[in-house]
Order: structure tokens, then C-alpha cells, then sequence
């Protein structure tokens, strides 16, 4: 899909939407110039003028500059924001992405005129290096915005196109999911330092024997059990580790985590 003539504006730059601007770039479907970014203190934003971007505190000028909005406020700030850029949309013109936890698209076509296109994403934070796992729904399916969304988002990682009930469900397995991966890695980068490695030399080394787990199922599709029985043998030094784990409730409090973010998320706004 060709976005050449289209420009963008990510409505609420922190965190994740720096990381959506960074991944946009990163995989050349827009170019700094494309993009708007916007933030009430832009002072924070100074090292995207210099690299080209437009950043700017007006929302209203942002939206009419642009053909793609992406909301990425806080879910408290959601409603302030659209009913401010209210008067600016055009359903002839605009879609509006919101990667807004626990925002339905029902509540936010209360904000908007009737007929513009909103399409929900959740992202995670490394889009900002094109590996973002992305959850997306609509109500529709046949006026491509969905597709449009697709195609934007599966230029900074992989994409799945979902039912809307099972947002917040996304929310915690993949927003939230990946601080729960990262401090899995720093759990195992500590008992590195207690065996005998720097905080360096164990960090590196989580770091890639995670990225190798993950990258071989991705690229195995095989489930996670075959490759751990691949590596644990009777009597031997992974299979006892393993059941360590388990006794203490490494499984369960993962899931538990996970139920308890969604449950979370769906009370976000």
C-alpha cells in the first residue's frame, strides 16, 4: 500500500507514540516530514524537530495537516481530546487509530461526527525497532480501514486482526506483556551474577538466549514444550532447574500477571 501522498499525526507523543513515530520512520512508510507529533510540553519533543519531524502543542492544526490520526493519550485524556479535535474531522478524509487501552470504538464515535473510520490498535513498545506485536479491530471489515491499519502497523512487526471484545485481553499479553518478558530476562540476568558472571556478561547473555528462544519458535513453529523436551534430559541439570521454577510458581504467576492486567485494562477508561 502506497502511503507516499498520506501524512500522519500521532496525538499524544510519549512513550508508545515516540516508539510509533520511531518504527514509521524505521521502515520508511512515512518520512519525518509525513508525521506530526504532538505533546503540551514540545520542549520534550526536541530531538524529533531535528530530525524533521513537525511537532507542534495544537491538536486541531495537527489533524487538519493530516489524513491518519493516531490517538495514543492516556485513557483519561480521550475524551478531552476528541471532543477538541471534534470539529476538525473529516469523515471524507480522516481515520482515527486509537492504541488508547480500554477505549471501545463505540465510546469514542460518541466524541466525533458520524462517519469518520476508527480502528483500534494495541502496540507494544518495540515497535520503535519494527517488532511490535499488534492487535487490531474495527466494527467493519469492508471499507478497508482495516487493511489500511494493517498495512501500517505490519511495517514495524507482526499483526492480528481480532475480535474488539478481546482488546483488553491484548492489552495485557502483548502491551503489558512485554515488561513481563523483560523482567523475566532480568530475573534470569541476576542469577547469572549469582553463578559467577559481571552484571554485563549476564545481561548479554539473557538478553540473546531469550531472543534465540523466542526466535525459534517463530521461525520453528513448533510448540514451546517440544523445544524444552529437545533440552531437558533424565536426571539432568534443565530439568531440574525447571521443576525448581515450578515449585516456586513460575508459570502461575505468569498467568496470574496476565489476568490481572487484563482485568485492569478493561477498567482502564
Amino acid at each position: 500500500m502506497d502511503f507516499s501522498n498520506k501524512k500522519t499525526a500521532i496525538l499524544g507523543a510519549g512513550n508508545i507514540g515516540c516508539s510509533i513515530a520511531n518504527g514509521l520512520t524505521a521502515s520508511d512508510i512515512f518520512k519525518p516530514s509525513q508525521q506530526t507529533l504532538t505533546r503540551r510540553r514540545t520542549d520534550k519533543l526536541s530531538e524529533y524537530t531535528e530530525k524533521g519531524y513537525n511537532v507542534t502543542s495544537d491538536n486541531i492544526e495537527a489533524v487538519k495537516n493530516s489524513d491518519i490520526l493516531i490517538a495514543c493519550v492516556e485513557p483519561h485524556q480521550l475524551d478531552g481530546l476528541l471532543k477538541e479535535i471534534s470539529s476538525a474531522l473529516n469523515p471524507e478524509k480522516h481515520l482515527l487509530i486509537s492504541v488508547v487501552s480500554g477505549a471501545k470504538i463505540s465510546d469514542i464515535k460518541k466524541n466525533i461526527p458520524d462517519g469518520v473510520d476508527v480502528v483500534r490498535a494495541m502496540p507494544n513498545t518495540a515497535i520503535a525497532i519494527r517488532e511490535s506485536m499488534t492487535c487490531i479491530c474495527s466494527e467493519t471489515l469492508d471499507n478497508g480501514t482495516i487493511e489500511t491499519t494493517k498495512a501500517i502497523f505490519d511495517t514495524v512487526g507482526e499483526t492480528l486482526v481480532i475480535q474488539e471484545e478481546q482488546m483488553s485481553s491484548a492489552t495485557a499479553l502483548v502491551a503489558c506483556g512485554i515488561a513481563f518478558f523483560l523482567r523475566a530476562i532480568r530475573a534470569a540476568s541476576q542469577g547469572g551474577i549469582e553463578i559467577g558472571f559481571s552484571s554485563q556478561e549476564s545481561l548479554a547473555m539473557a538478553t540473546q538466549t531469550a531472543k534465540g528462544a523466542a526466535s525459534l519458535l517463530g521461525s520453528m513453529k513448533n510448540h514451546p514444550e517440544y523445544e524444552i523436551d529437545r533440552v531437558t534430559t533424565p536426571k539432568g541439570c534443565t530439568i531440574s532447574g525447571l521443576n525448581q521454577m515450578e515449585h516456586g510458581g513460575f508459570s502461575s504467576a505468569m498467568i496470574k500477571g496476565i489476568l490481572t492486567s487484563a482485568e485492569k485494562a478493561e477498567k482502564l477508561y
